[in-house]
């Protein structure tokens, strides 16, 4: 891999180790040339086909963005034709990127709203053409490529890690990792951690084999797998499932802007996912060295402010309810008085306007501290007045906020 691209850092990161009372480290794999890990198995796997077969001049893969643009870096480096299969969903910073990596080495096509349905499309053209395909993450060639990882770790630490951390979606760098410290550092505990809204490594542990979750939420783009990998999960069928965790989305917004905002460090949804569960982990990792991997840094700004706002709501700064104002002169005034310092309204729409004696009003507050809305409450309460907090309704925020 030297001639292609250099070992990404690993950084002590001062500001978590003291935070958490624990010797903590990144592996930057947002620091790659395609700002992830994925470059490594696309190199390795694209490799040894060209190796074996010099003729095959045309790869197909189905990406949600990091593995089509490692796939589009690897297809340049060698001269060769991609097809680059991604939903239509993809954040367009990284579709643009892909473009940018491959040059005319590559065609984008964009299919379907959801990662599988990208991945059917990519196969039934492999099989029209006799393509080779590169799957992001089930393929024994690719899970090597990612296991370099390890290797990196080990070498640039100069020792083994008590504690890894790693981000799981389809299981290849997960798989990958495991390989290698199962041979070389067996005494270092893994944690693997998911999207809550794609869990599919603890389903798959729980029902003893890859099971297709009826539901993702995409949000966390490079990880949304509704079913783990055959091959990746031969090799993590037998980890504890103890081991494995769930982050919240929104959780995972407040991870993103304190690393954008404290250490400079740009993350993808994906790229958090390790440094989010610390959170979790902070009783157990006091006076250890951790590694986390922060496995991509392809973060498209245009999503900047609902990130804002779901890191916002996830903390309790900000929330939103459906008030009944009475229709009366001075209503509104009463209400705004009720307001302190730190409350400002972000968000005001009246949702009824032929009531006679109340109308619906959505309103949108934020504050400095989570307790700030106790005190208004109390208020409203003591006053009368009948609201409801629609904050965490996901049915009514959907069409409402």
């Amino acid at each position: 891999m030297r001639p292609v691209f250099p070992a990404t850092p690993l950084q002590r990161n001062d500001h978590l180790s003291a935070q958490y009372g624990a010797d903590i480290w990144l592996k930057r794999e947002d620091l790659s040339p395609v700002r992830s890990y994925k470059i490594r198995g696309a190199l390795n796997a694209m490799r040894k086909v060209l190796a074996q077969t010099p003729e095959q001049k045309i790869f197909v893969c189905a990406s949600a963005g990091n593995h089509a643009q490692g796939v589009a870096y690897i297809c340049r480096h060698f001269d060769v034709h991609g097809v680059i299969y991604m939903p239509v969903t993809t954040p367009q910073q990284k579709i643009a990127k892909t473009r940018t990596f491959g040059g005319d080495n590559v065609e984008i096509r964009l299919v379907g709203d959801y990662f599988d349905d990208a991945l059917a499309s990519a196969q039934a053209y492999c099989a029209q053409v006799g393509a080779h395909f590169l799957s992001p993450f089930d393929d024994d060639d690719v899970i090597e490529g990612q296991a370099s990882v390890a290797i990196e770790i080990l070498d640039e630490l100069g020792t083994a890690p008590d504690i890894l951390i790693l981000p799981v979606g389809g299981g290849g760098l997960a798989s990958g990792v495991v390989s290698v410290l199962r041979e070389l550092a067996p005494q270092t505990r893994v944690i693997f951690v998911e999207p809550a809204g794609g869990a599919s490594l603890a389903a798959a542990v729980a029902a003893g084999e890859p099971v297709a979750l009826p539901q993702v939420d995409t949000f966390v783009d490079g990880a949304a797998v509704a079913k783990i990998g055959a091959r990746t999960f031969a090799v993590l069928k037998d980890i504890d499932p103890n081991d494995i965790l769930q982050a919240p989305e929104d959780r995972i917004c407040t991870t993103i802007l304190e690393m954008l905002n404290v250490e400079g460090v740009v993350l993808e949804p994906a790229g958090a996912l390790a440094l989010d569960a610390l959170t979790d982990l902070a009783d157990q990792i006091k006076g250890k060295r951790v590694v986390c991997v922060t496995s991509g840094g392809n973060f498209d700004f245009e999503r900047l402010p609902e990130v804002k706002e779901r890191a916002q709501r996830y903390s309790g700064v900000k929330k939103y309810f459906i008030l009944r104002l009475p229709q009366r002169p001075g209503a509104l005034r009463d209400f705004l008085e009720m307001l302190g310092p730190d409350d400002d309204i972000a968000r005001f729409e009246y949702l009824k306007k032929s009531a006679r004696n109340f109308g619906s009003v959505l309103i949108g507050i934020e504050t400095r501290q989570a307790d700030n809305f106790q005190v208004l409450f109390g208020k409203l309460d003591a006053a009368g007045f009948v609201y409801q907090d629609i904050t965490n309704d996901e049915l009514l925020a959907q069409f409402m906020i």
